[in-house]
């Protein structure tokens, strides 16, 4: 039998689990009341297991917001690379795969910018903040995939380019610090900064 197609052993199952359990926790913690108003013991008692067991999955409250947040991002991005690859315009496909992330990180204001911060300056040898560096070159990938139709940029050039448009994206997110700022009018800003780096 393949090793792909075996069951998992009762030991992997009880820590897929725990991994589920304390997801869901802090998934909903965070939620409810923002990643700083939140304690690691809310969340393992809400998983109903004990922190020490909680600090095997996770060492940090900004670890535990990766871990939740991860999943959020990699469906957003996943949704707007299939809405890209329906619109033959290269910026409004961009934007196709711009919003979803943008709407995604609003949800939550403060969540939002904490992620964006563990993104950049967490420990990257952390197992899901090197997951997080992985959306974010999923999400320049998929922006120079569209950068790359119709050569309308050499594939340095849309690398490149990709780069700057994924910067742009994430530090406006992140400097995006009013929570009653629409995400119609961060994505409009976005887009305006967006369309001046495309070839005219």
């Amino acid at each position: 039998m393949p090793v792909a197609s075996q069951p998992l052993g009762r030991r992997e199952r009880n820590k897929q689990q725990k991994l589920e359990r304390i997801t869901a926790a802090a998934s909903e913690l965070f939620a409810e009341h923002g990643i700083e108003e939140v304690t690691t013991q809310q969340i393992a008692d809400k998983a109903d297991i004990g922190t020490g067991t909680l600090f095997l999955y996770a060492r940090t409250k900004g670890e535990l917001l990766l871990l939740v947040q991860n999943a959020h991002y990699a469906e957003a991005l996943e949704r707007g690379r299939a809405n890209a690859e329906t619109i033959p315009d290269a910026l409004e496909a961009l934007m196709a795969i711009v919003r979803p992330i943008v709407e995604c990180n609003r949800v939550q204001v403060e969540n939002g910018r904490t992620y964006l911060r563990e993104m950049v300056f967490g420990d990257p040898t952390e197992q899901h903040h090197s997951e997080a560096l992985s959306i974010v070159a999923q999400t320049e990938g998929a922006i120079a995939a569209v950068l790359g139709r119709d050569e309308l940029l050499s594939p340095d050039d849309a690398a490149t380019t990709a780069r700057i448009v994924s910067a742009v994206m994430f530090l406006s997110m992140a400097a995006s610090a009013n929570p009653a700022l629409r995400i119609e009018d961060l994505v409009q800003d976005i887009r305006t900064q967006i369309r001046l780096l495309l070839p005219r």
